[in-house]
């Protein structure tokens, strides 16, 4: 165990050491704060106006459920946060790989006697919990709110859960095109345009039929998701992400294999 341990704290000194990680943990908290506090003021403003009979509101027993913290605050903040996961994850993951190729030092850590595997579970492990760093630092002020809010822990434990794991599917795709190339570049553009494709399928509904529509949309990560966002926790929408992570691993140590038979 001695060579993968060593091998997890070079990658978390690598990760750590690179000026990219802090920029996107910032950003991310920048992002969730701009628009949780302009929904939550837009928020405030509208129960104002429902509330206040002076400037023809309603009652406020007479404010629709349908206008609630969760739809106009919540909702909306965690779909910005799920794009914005797609934008900079792949800025963090076109490294991993990538730079092992381009330095020639993947090949170094087979000396180590370290398995295609083990160098698997060692990356995609130090990267998902960096992921779950992210997470954490963009649910401070969600958190807070929630808690506030009295919408409940089941709430806050969804959207955490549905987020760590959007993160950690998007991370996925990212280590997955790192792993068959040499350049970042390529590597996070790769990981863009597949993870954005992949984000929603609706707009190849006009083009499918609907037993097909109804295939991409069982495939696509938005419409997992937006349960986690909605505050529910379904076992088959997490399996998903698991399923998917463990599909992106298994790629990913496929390109070990097909670089030993280049000539």
């Amino acid at each position: 165990m001695t060579p993968l341990l060593a091998l997890v704290r070079r990658e978390l000194a690598a990760l750590f050491g690179s000026p990219i990680a802090y920029a996107v943990l910032v950003g991310v908290c920048v992002v969730t704060a701009i628009f949780f506090f302009e929904h939550l003021q837009l928020y405030n403003q509208m129960l104002f106006s429902f509330s206040s009979t002076s400037i023809g509101g309603v009652n406020a027993d007479e404010i629709p459920d349908s206008f609630n913290l969760w739809d106009a605050v919540f909702f909306p903040v965690m779909e910005v946060l799920a794009i914005t996961f797609i934008g900079v994850i792949p800025l963090v993951t076109m490294r991993v790989f990538a730079e092992e190729r381009a330095r020639g030092t993947d090949e170094l850590l087979f000396t180590t006697h370290l398995t295609p595997f083990r160098i698997i579970i060692a990356k995609f492990g130090v990267t998902f919990a960096f992921v779950i760093a992210m997470v954490a630092v963009s649910f401070i002020y969600p958190a807070t709110a929630i808690i506030r809010g009295g919408l409940g822990a089941q709430h806050l434990s969804a959207v955490f859960i549905g987020l760590t794991l959007h993160g950690i599917a998007v991370a996925s795709i990212g280590l997955m095109c790192s792993a068959f190339t040499s350049s970042q570049l390529v590597a996070s553009v790769t990981a863009w345009v597949i993870a954005f494709v992949w984000w929603d399928f609706g707009w190849m509904h006009p083009l499918s039929s609907e037993g097909t529509a109804a295939i991409l949309d069982a495939l696509a990560l938005h419409p997992r998701y937006s349960g986690f966002a909605a505050g529910s926790v379904s076992l088959a929408d997490i399996v998903y992400f698991i399923a998917l992570a463990l599909v992106a691993m298994a790629i990913a140590r496929l390109s070990f294999d097909l670089r030993r038979i280049q000539p």
